[in-house]
């Protein structure tokens, strides 16, 4: 009897998570409470009724428990904050916190049920077809030759995209740095105080990724083309990516996958809309996220190899780790969270890791500290570390302005500006808040700022609990889908005398970029560009990793680790390309957890 009690307390809970609309309740539109109407709802229930029935919930292991209560608390205030922007949803009164607690229980029952069978899949093992089954010409074709086959299916597949897109995608970031590069002054050089007031390049976008951009604009410029120039780097690109997500599919059939799964990523490449599109987007982030991805390939491979490494191969592995550094200024922080645990899985090779580690180190340290002053090159400014606090500041202005004393009012107005904070606030992004931080402000000023900041910490601690989540929630959120792609004309070098402009081809533009907005809410598949969806995978996989100890696949995930903490850190909400380095690499990440755990790759 009691069984049956909680076996249908579970089932009306699981159906009221994902179906009821607490949304419509909060806005009086009680017709509309349920999402599927009738019919729906009564196949829905039906649905649930057998996924718990078949289920065997009372005995999971504890890591699925706790993954399982994350993952609903994600649904439930990822909800809240995406519709009115706080935790009214879940705390406006009794009623809806009951309601709220009910849908947590059925979200967490739900997730408990997916993730056992997550589980259950991976555990099965996912190894390369045994016997002489008969394979089309195709597929073939493309065992015998698979990294030459993919560079091609690829490119072939990206054509109307290159064509069509010619000579590059220029968004806001790729075209400041330009002109930096060709010393036009921006908005960046008047975050910083200048070194130099004739020097108005900065560090804020990574110099190494604005002189490659600006170097081949400046080739084409020399050619008398400009728009040849930007193509070229578009080349370079576009030839750097294509060539990894080659190689990982070459790599992942020497970790013995089975070539259906190894094909079906080389379909995912070629045809999911967000890997032409970023491979002609000039934004930093994608050749950073390729140098990532084969970071992660290197962790893999040297723990399977147990570090057996030649000379050369440290000399590669050397030099990758610095274009790291030097192609994102969050590179240095992703190494130095994940290179070091290295040291607890290849214990024996321990001193090489360590002279990897002071050269790589050493070097970034030699860059940024002289190099970039000698040439007068500003660093970015602090703000850029400081969204969180700085959010949370803002929040506090807007709902709490009446509790700050006229000092402390002084105080933020050093730092941020007082009088139309509370109006400049955006919860989902902090560029408008910090864009005012004051440049002149004194280590003094920071240190009177963190005093009333920790005072608002004391009086409003949800307040700034909910400034942060308001921040970052979709990162851990599926239902939240964001804009995602860069394909509009941005015309900001153009008004500095640059030629730069699409082609005639605008009809083929316009059918690659509907289809590339629209990706995202394909039922299924659209989860593929979802931050919050790729996430949760990764979270899955960490859990099973904790529950099977396998260590060595935690070290290899470190890097997306940190990679998410810099999205927590930073600026905007589900922002595609601070994920794009571990979304681009999913395939293998997934593949890591598919392969034969006691096999090592030479």
């Amino acid at each position: 009897m009691k069984k049956n009690i909680i076996f249908y307390f579970l089932l009306i809970c699981s159906f009221l998570a994902i179906n009821f609309n607490i949304y419509n309740l909060y806005l009086g539109e009680t017709k509309n409470l349920f999402r599927l109407g009738l019919i729906g709802s009564i196949l829905l229930l039906y649905f649930i009724y057998k996924c718990i029935k078949n289920s065997t919930i009372i005995h999971q292991k504890k890591s699925i428990k706790v993954l399982s209560l994350i993952l609903a608390f994600f649904m439930i205030f990822g909800n809240s904050f995406m519709l009115v922007s706080s935790t009214l949803l879940v705390f406006k009164n009794i009623g809806y916190f009951i309601i709220s607690l009910l849908m947590y229980i059925g979200y967490y029952n739900l997730f408990l049920i997916i993730i056992s069978y997550i589980f259950r899949f991976i555990d099965k093992n996912n190894y390369d077809e045994v016997g002489n089954k008969k394979n089309n010409k195709i597929i073939s074709l493309f065992k015998k030759h698979p990294f030459l086959f993919s560079v091609v299916f690829i490119i072939i597949c990206w054509l109307p995209y290159i064509i069509s897109f010619y000579p590059i995608i220029l968004s806001p970031d790729p075209s400041y740095q330009i002109k930096q590069f060709f010393g036009i002054r921006t908005k960046y050089a008047d975050y910083s105080i200048l070194i130099d007031d004739n020097v108005v390049i900065t560090n804020h976008h990574p110099v190494t990724h604005t002189a490659l951009l600006g170097g081949c604009l400046k080739l084409g410029e020399l050619m008398g083309n400009d728009n040849l120039g930007l193509f070229f780097y578009s080349i370079i690109q576009m030839a750097f990516l294509v060539t990894t997500l080659a190689f990982s599919i070459y790599y992942m059939q020497k970790m013995n996958l089975k070539t259906k799964y190894l094909f079906g990523v080389l379909l995912l490449y070629a045809l999911v809309p967000m890997f032409p599109l970023y491979a002609m987007s000039g934004v930093k982030d994608v050749i950073f996220g390729t140098l990532i991805f084969l970071y992660l390939i290197f962790l893999h491979n040297y723990i399977k190899v147990k570090g057996d490494y030649k000379w050369w191969q440290y000399i590669l592995i050397i030099l990758l780790l610095i274009l790291i550094c030097l192609f994102r200024n969050n590179g240095i922080h992703t190494l130095i969270l994940s290179l070091p645990f290295l040291l607890f899985v290849v214990r024996k090779k321990w001193k090489e890791i360590l002279i990897v580690m002071i050269c790589v180190f050493g070097f970034y340290g030699v860059f940024d500290k002289i190099v970039l002053p000698y040439f007068k090159i500003t660093p970015g400014s602090i703000r850029e570390t400081l969204s969180v606090p700085f959010q949370q500041t803002a929040r506090l202005v807007k709902y709490h302005s009446d509790d700050l004393t006229s000092e402390q009012i002084e105080v933020i107005d050093k730092i941020l500006g007082y009088d139309d904070l509370a109006e400049r606030y955006n919860p989902e992004l902090s560029d408008p808040v910090k864009n005012e931080y004051n440049k002149y402000a004194t280590n003094e000023d920071l240190k009177e700022y963190f005093k009333v900041w920790f005072s608002g910490l004391i009086k409003h601690p949800g307040t700034y609990i909910e400034a942060t989540m308001n921040n970052t929630y979709g990162y851990f959120y599926p239902e939240k889908t964001n804009w995602y792609v860069y394909y509009k004309y941005d015309d900001r070098i153009v008004e500095d005398g640059f030629s730069y402009s699409y082609n005639s081809l605008g009809t083929l533009r316009n059918v690659l970029s509907n289809y590339a907005v629209c990706f995202p809410y394909i039922p299924v598949i659209g989860l593929i560009s979802n931050i919050g969806f790729n996430v949760w995978i990764i979270l899955v996989l960490l859990t099973y990793a904790i529950y099977k100890k396998l260590y060595k696949n935690i070290v290899i995930l470190s890097p997306v680790l940190a990679l998410i903490l810099v999205c927590i850190l930073g600026p905007a909400n589900t922002y595609f390309r601070y994920a794009l380095p571990f979304i681009f690499a999913m395939p293998f990440i997934f593949a890591v957890f598919l392969e034969k755990q006691s096999k090592d790759i030479v």
